[in-house]
């Protein structure tokens, strides 16, 4: 058993005071504890009983709170597998004298599952779990989301999976918008989310999403491969005479290079512009999404104003355009 306790020093006497309560009193009946400071990952946990498992992240509330949501268990394997694993405990989990069944089966709670024998399955299946057992029932989910994480991610068995590990995880199976501010801002190594109360100045104000998942969800973004190029030969319109031209319409493609740098300058760019001349650009004949190229708006006017000049002092727009288009698939937006 583990705990955090808070003393009572009295320096003149050099005795230190503590006060457990009945949960924890079996703590001290071996006679022997074993006393260290609060390592740093758990400055901010309260006061109380800590878990007996080895995996640190286990004496995070927040994060166990995290692992026990039904997309979290979906994504580590589904709540049947959860179930099939508590199963296997072969064990009563309700801590009680009274007398135990000699067979066992699950009860759920919450999200979770808790291991009983048939005697307490009967005492609690059709009324209130006692509050323990959902404590029991958390710490079961969360073990076994730590466990298919290690699974997942190839580490070692009996790995002790950090706090980075567990958000690549998350990345991976899209589940960054549920984790915890605090245990992301921890990561990104961000102060405490500063709580604004009362009439705030409009200069406070931001204009912004500063929340740490919104900083590694656009992280995300920027890496997320954001076109995947199928190629159909046996198309219905191949096979026709005069086949009515169909324009290739990308809204995320578009969004994306307009987030990337001109051209032209390199400063952030402000249009997706689509190449006009060439057989482009024309009555009825708009370039394709796929035929773009980042500008800022003053290079934008600038072509537009007058083509032959723009193109002789930045090159022209086809050598713009696939110097960027080998750019989108070497970074592997276009894949």
């Amino acid at each position: 058993m583990r705990a955090i306790l808070t003393p009572d020093v009295a320096p003149l006497t050099g005795t230190v005071i503590f006060k457990p309560g009945n949960e924890l009193l079996s703590l001290f009946r071996s006679g022997k504890v074993l006393v260290s400071n609060v390592p740093e990952n758990l400055r901010d946990t309260p006061a109380g009983r800590l878990s007996d498992s080895a995996q640190p992240l286990m004496d995070n509330p927040s994060i166990i709170d995290f692992m026990c949501q039904d997309e979290v268990i979906a994504a580590a394997g589904g709540s049947e597998v959860l179930r099939d694993h508590v199963r296997r405990f072969h064990c009563c989990q309700f801590e009680s004298e009274e007398y135990h069944h000699k067979h066992y089966t699950t009860l759920k709670s919450g999200t979770g599952y808790v291991s009983l024998c048939y005697t307490h399955d009967n005492n609690f299946r059709n009324v209130h779990i006692p509050q323990p057992l959902q404590d029991i029932a958390k710490l079961n989910t969360a073990n076994w989301v730590i466990g298919r994480v290690i699974y997942n991610l190839t580490l070692p068995e009996g790995h002790q999976l950090t706090l980075p590990e567990l958000c690549c995880w998350s990345f991976v199976k899209g589940l960054v918008h549920l984790l915890p501010e605090g245990a992301v801002r921890a990561i990104l190594k961000r102060p405490p989310a500063e709580i604004l109360s009362g009439p705030q100045k409009e200069s406070t104000i931001l204009p912004f999403d500063n929340s740490g998942r919104h900083i590694i969800e656009e992280g995300a973004e920027a890496v997320k491969q954001v076109l995947a190029i199928g190629v159909d030969p046996e198309s219905p319109e191949s096979f026709m005479r005069r086949p009515k031209r169909k324009r290739w319409i990308n809204e995320k493609y578009t969004r994306w290079v307009k987030s990337q740098s001109c051209a032209c300058c390199g400063q952030p760019a402000d249009d997706p512009h689509h190449i006009i001349g060439y057989g482009q650009g024309g009555m009825g004949t708009k370039a394709h999404d796929l035929f773009v190229i980042p500008l800022c708006r003053k290079h934008h006017d600038e072509l537009h104003a007058d083509q032959s000049k723009f193109e002789n002092k930045y090159g022209t727009q086809l050598e713009l355009f696939f110097r960027f288009f080998d750019h989108a698939i070497a970074v592997g937006v276009i894949g």
